[in-house]
């Protein structure tokens, strides 16, 4: 989700893109999108924007000329500036590109007064941002956390009392009424440079802290300098230990620092974001959901207010290579691959194995079965001179049988029963009285 760096960086990127163009006619919005329409359209205007802690606000302002007092102006045509403010929600920024390479989650659309036109557009693809024409500032967020500094600390340690600060300080932090700006990742990278368990009351964190009369030159740096003398009469420069407070001012300027390469999502590059993290979705750290559901990554103790039930969230990003990088992790799975190809012949040897052994278990077994009588009944009168080997035949081996015997066998027995019961029929009538 972008953060209060990543707005400041959108609001320096249109300035960037759009400085010195003309943008011309209506401010046109997708069909999709749920946000209000933009009431402005004009033939000449110029943009311009700003940024404070999660919101940024765009200022559309028509440009006059010498002939616009004698041209005649319709109804449609805005004549005063118009303010728009945007919130980003989970994937919005904004992208300047030709009409032709026009994002397909373009939301909405500026475009510039020449030939071929390009556009200024919203990109939002789960459409949780917002924009708000004729907005202003939202009165709940506080004082912005990198460029109001002195109004943000004062703000904070004059309202300790609140309720806000019974939570703890991990959630206290995403509270944008006093932290605006601060988001996911900020809280856990200033908790981690700290050493501060994440789910301690906030109050007894901040209740130590004195507001500091600091100059604003001395607010930008990152640790105020304090000269002091040492036994032999030099002096020695010191270097105060950053509170809470110095270090939710001074790690979102760091984010500022690494500039659009930190956060692009237009390019999807984040690698040197995520080279910059030190505890937020990096190996070796733990990993709770507070009490709103949102993950915070830690090192070290969590606190005694920790969510009952709370479980790991081991949810990691995808570290990004750089595109030159093919040492490590291409080796890596040629060697694999090569230690199972040559593994392969072993398995197979093994199964062959396993099968003869099962072959032979299954012989014994039938061995061991009651035989069935295969014997072959013939239907001339056996030779009784004719020596019998029935009983010569080993129990082990099974009698050979084919289908053409046992169907000779099956005829057999059917004329064997057909004549045993003829002879019964005989001896029958001949007992029987005679009744004639």
């Amino acid at each position: 989700m972008p953060e209060g760096p990543e707005l400041h960086l959108a609001s320096l990127y249109v300035n960037k893109m759009c400085e010195g163009l003309v943008f011309s006619g209506a401010v046109e919005k997708s069909e999709v999108n749920k946000n209000p329409e933009v009431p402005f359209c004009c033939d000449a205007y110029c943009i311009k924007a700003h940024s404070r802690g999660k919101e940024v606000r765009l200022s559309l302002t028509p440009i006059k000329n010498d002939d616009d007092g004698k041209r005649k102006v319709t109804k449609h045509q805005s004549q005063q500036p118009m303010d728009v403010v945007f919130r980003f929600g989970m994937s919005g920024f904004f992208r300047f590109t030709s009409v032709d390479d026009l994002p397909k989650h373009a939301h909405l659309r500026f475009y510039t007064n020449e030939n071929p036109r390009r556009v200024l557009s919203f990109e939002d693809t789960r459409r949780f941002g917002s924009w708000h024409p004729n907005g202003t500032w939202q009165k709940d967020r506080g004082p912005c956390v990198m460029f109001e500094y002195e109004s943000f600390r004062e703000n904070v340690l004059s309202n300790l009392s609140d309720k806000t600060f019974d939570k703890p300080i991990c959630e206290a932090l995403l509270n944008q009424k006093y932290f605006n700006g601060i988001g996911n990742y900020l809280r856990a990278e200033i908790l981690f440079r700290l050493q501060i368990p994440p789910f301690v009351k906030a109050r007894t964190v901040l209740e130590g802290l004195v507001l500091k009369d600091e100059d604003k030159n001395k607010v930008k740096k990152e640790i105020t300098v304090v000269e002091s003398t040492d036994k032999t009469g030099k002096k020695v420069v010191k270097a105060e230990t950053p509170d809470l407070l110095s270090l939710c001012h001074t790690v979102p300027l760091e984010v500022v620092q690494l500039g659009e390469n930190g956060y692009a999502p237009a390019k999807g590059k984040y690698s040197v974001l995520q080279a910059w993290m030190r505890c937020y979705s990096v190996d070796g750290m733990n990993s709770l959901g507070d009490h709103n559901g949102r993950t915070i990554w830690f090192k070290g103790d969590t606190g005694p207010l920790v969510p009952k039930g709370a479980k790991s969230r081991k949810i990691m990003w995808k570290r990004q290579k750089d595109d030159h990088d093919y040492t490590d992790s291409k080796k890596a799975k040629k060697t694999r691959t090569d230690s199972i190809a040559k593994a392969k012949p072993a398995k197979k040897k093994e199964n062959i194995k396993v099968k003869k052994e099962n072959a032979t278990s299954k012989t014994q077994n039938a061995s061991k079965r009651p035989k069935k009588n295969t014997e072959k009944i013939n239907a001339a009168p056996a030779d009784e001179n004719k020596p019998k080997t029935r009983g010569k035949r080993s129990s082990k081996v099974p009698p050979k049988t084919g289908k053409n015997t046992i169907k000779s066998q099956r005829v057999e027995e059917e004329i064997k029963t057909k004549r045993n019961s003829v002879a019964c029929r005989k001896s029958a009538t001949k007992g029987m009285p005679s009744v004639f």
